[in-house]
């Protein structure tokens, strides 16, 4: 299947197997977000044009149960794209707080209306602009207290930049916090010496996670309805 902006990989078994166990595990009787919720949100994304690469379904209750286990109340995200994601992480508790930054504007504005509709758009807070940028302006405002630290880092931004993320982040987050970087797998690349800019960003904060003493990782490969990929999860120490 081809979506604006990626290729996916797939077989009928990783998608029949996801749609199968998330009619049982997230069923709309019980859970939030709603299964409408949701496919409000990624129709809304699809009809304003966004490329098609938001977390799958499954994906999304990954991250929400992971900001729950380490009962997470500042979450901080790198990529908000039309806040598929964001919602998920957002609806992890009645009282947390979802920092969630997006290059471009358009993209961001699709965000907040899905926020609003999902309501949860009290819950997050949506800094424009690059994360190169914007990520350093954040760990000055936790040194200077004038922001709480975060407990969890969802990390799905431009590939090239996944170290400088994650090594921003380190200095914004209580030890035993989650750092999670998304499409690190990349199909099965990330081997490749001479692979693709993207690629060469998922090597990079792949070596540099297992060298560096104040993380502890490891990369999980995934396959479900939107791809064989994968990421890396890593506990600050």
């Amino acid at each position: 299947m081809s979506g604006k902006g990626q290729t996916y990989e797939q077989d009928p078994r990783w998608t029949a197997v996801d749609h199968y166990s998330l009619s049982h595990l997230h069923p709309a009787s019980r859970t939030t977000p709603s299964p409408a919720t949701l496919e409000h949100a990624r129709a809304n994304t699809e009809k304003e044009g966004l490329p098609d690469i938001a977390v799958a379904p499954s994906q999304g209750k990954f991250l929400k149960l992971q900001a729950q286990l380490v009962k997470a109340k500042n979450i901080l995200e790198v990529g908000t794209l039309g806040g598929y994601s964001t919602i998920w992480l957002a609806s992890a508790s009645p009282d947390v707080k979802v920092t969630t930054v997006e290059v471009n504007s358009h993209h961001a504005s699709v965000a907040r209306a899905n926020l609003e509709h999902a309501a949860v758009a009290d819950r997050v807070d949506i800094k424009l602009g690059a994360g190169i940028d914007v990520l350093p302006q954040l760990a000055e405002e936790v040194r200077a207290g004038k922001r709480d630290k975060f407990q969890l880092v969802f990390i799905d931004a431009d590939k090239e930049n996944n170290w400088n993320y994650v090594d921003t982040a380190i200095g914004m987050v209580d030890p035993g916090s989650v750092i999670i970087v998304d499409n690190v797998v990349r199909k099965g690349q990330l081997p490749n010496e001479k692979g693709d800019a993207g690629v060469q960003g998922a090597r990079k904060v792949v070596e540099n996670v297992g060298r560096d003493e104040r993380l502890d990782g490891v990369v999980v490969q995934t396959v479900g309805e939107k791809n064989y990929d994968g990421f890396l999860i890593a506990v600050v120490k």
